[in-house]
């Protein structure tokens, strides 16, 4: 099952056992990836479910589905201060990872000014690094807000990743199979300002620390997601 292709569908893209193909996933699957009538792929639907299917003409019929668990024992809410560049890569990179919601949020440093071409582009990106990574679903990708709109959006365990100061390692609050969600918010190029910290913590979110050395905007949801990830995934 692992060598065979996946592909994103829609859940109204199936009926009585057919799959409707969308040109684009047609020229894909016959086109870049040449398969043939009857050759078999994964379809998912983003949504935790996987089915073997095979394509027939333009269209596609379900075999079976097909059991799998490959997502973290927990929901992983990632805020994140859009960085000026390199956003592309988070979106790829924590994909894989394993984070479920991804809320970019315009903070008081953030320059990028996203278009909703953009948006776009990153919800793309997820799909193919959820296909490529055999992920269950598909991360969710919300469009981008000013950073305090983002405190109502979440529950459960909240921390924000704050690189000045002495606040205690995120480790320090994680632990193997937790039975709650969790968020971490990462901030901009120069990092969060002390309003925003201070709202922050208003909002119930817990200050940490990813380490002495001061990360990218870029590399520090990778690297928080890393965190969270493996311990989760850590036999007690």
């Amino acid at each position: 099952m692992t060598q065979l292709q996946r592909v994103t569908i829609s859940p109204n893209q199936i009926e009585n056992q057919q799959i409707t193909l969308t040109p684009e996933q047609y020229h894909y699957l016959s086109r870049v990836l040449r398969l043939q009538k009857d050759d078999r792929f994964i379809a998912m639907n983003g949504q935790g479910e996987w089915w073997l299917a095979k394509l027939v003409n333009q269209q596609a019929e379900i075999i079976e589905p097909i059991a799998i668990k490959t997502e973290l024992p927990i929901a992983i809410t990632l805020i994140i201060a859009l960085p000026k560049n390199g956003f592309d890569e988070v979106v790829k990179q924590t994909t894989e990872l394993g984070v479920t919601k991804i809320i970019p949020v315009i903070s008081d440093r953030t320059l990028l000014k996203p278009s909703p071409q953009k948006i776009d582009r990153w919800r793309r990106i997820a799909t193919e690094a959820a296909e490529q990574s055999e992920r269950q679903i598909v991360p969710e990708i919300l469009e981008p807000i000013p950073f305090k709109n983002s405190f109502s959006l979440v529950n459960g365990a909240k921390y924000i990743c704050y690189a000045r100061g002495n606040s205690p390692h995120l480790l320090n609050y994680l632990t193997p199979s937790p039975n709650t969600g969790i968020t971490i918010a990462t901030g901009p190029e120069g990092g969060w300002t002390e309003r925003e910290i201070l709202e922050a913590r208003a909002a119930e979110f817990q200050t940490v620390s990813l380490g002495k050395r001061i990360l990218t905007a870029v590399l520090a949801p990778i690297v928080a997601l890393s965190l969270v990830a493996a311990t989760a995934e850590t036999i007690p």
